[in-house]
């Protein structure tokens, strides 16, 4: 079936108006291609009746609150940045388990937009939950930081009535819609980034010194490695440490992970492959600039068997 997005959009725009009426609704964006272009398309709809707002909860990379900050500005909407980084380390504190890592953030992000909502006197959440999230999440793959009713979940649990807009869309349906909008490339074509932001990537417990070391590996991997081919490109920490040696000396050091990913909407993918003296460069400038860093690996895996992310 042919997907037309300036009809989706016009479907959308009074669907959202509809279920809001004359009341106010909430977005939050974490500036990935989903959340900001359900965020511009709600704007579209709603106008000042929107509230948009930044969880700071630092898992996410470099820069990223002061990128996206820019980008609302420009299109005249006030970014409200709540800053929750306490709130949502000391939730993952002593977690190992990737379920438990993943709904241990659930827990903290709905609760804490739910004060949000109630900070704003806002009615309704307005969130960029697309297909895959909702049919990784039934199937029992892993559990997306964003999905509740699907899955039995009443979100009064938070206080919230929630609207999803792009729930029958896959990623790259997403990218068309954003097109439309009028979104910069750089949105439009961003490589898909988990809701949990950098937790996703680090094996083992999440503490602020091991999501530093992802997010200095993820400058690096995300700048040099670079192609049309590419669905996704980025580092995963391990939690076992590995041999090495540092000024001669024997150490007990850090192991990063490599994955890039080619696939058309995220169901199934296979390993791009890294031509190996850009391989070589990125492997030496982590092995430089990340501190603790002895071995760095390229993982092969095609999904399936196994998943895009790592947890």
């Amino acid at each position: 079936m042919r997907f037309y997005p300036k009809k989706f959009i016009r479907e959308k725009i009074e669907e959202i108006r509809k279920k809001v009426g004359d009341k106010k609704a909430l977005v939050a964006t974490s500036g990935g291609v989903d959340s900001t272009t359900c965020a511009v398309l709600a704007q579209e709809a709603l106008g000042d009746n929107l509230v948009v707002i930044f969880l700071e909860n630092g898992l996410m990379r470099e820069g990223e609150s002061e990128e996206i900050n820019k980008f609302f500005s420009k299109r005249g909407i006030e970014l409200q940045i709540w800053d929750v980084k306490e709130k949502f380390f000391e939730a993952l504190k002593g977690k190992i388990d990737p379920e438990e890592k993943r709904k241990a953030f659930r827990e903290v992000f709905y609760k804490t937009l739910g004060q949000a909502l109630r900070s704003y006197s806002v009615d309704f959440l307005i969130q960029g939950t697309i297909a895959l999230d909702i049919i990784e999440t039934q199937k029992g793959i892993k559990t997306q930081h964003n999905v509740l009713a699907q899955i039995g979940i009443n979100p009064a649990h938070y206080g919230l009535k929630i609207i999803e807009p792009l729930k029958e869309l896959y990623k790259p349906q997403v990218r068309r819609v954003a097109k439309e909008l009028g979104l910069p490339k750089s949105i439009c074509e961003r490589k898909p980034f988990p809701g949990p932001g950098l937790a996703i990537r680090i094996l083992g417990e999440v503490t602020p010194e091991r999501v530093e070391k992802i997010r200095m590996a993820t400058v690096i991997v995300e700048e040099m490695i670079k192609s049309d081919k590419i669905f996704q490109v980025f580092p995963v920490l391990f939690s076992d440490k590995a041999t090495g040696v540092i000024e001669g000396k024997r150490v007990l050091g850090d192991v990063i992970a490599i994955r890039a990913i080619e696939s058309k909407d995220g169901t199934a993918g296979q390993p791009y492959k890294i031509p190996w003296p850009k391989l070589e460069k990125v492997r030496d400038k982590i092995l430089k600039t990340v501190p603790g860093v002895v071995k760095v690996v390229y993982d092969i895996t095609p999904k399936p068997p196994s998943t895009i992310e790592y947890i």
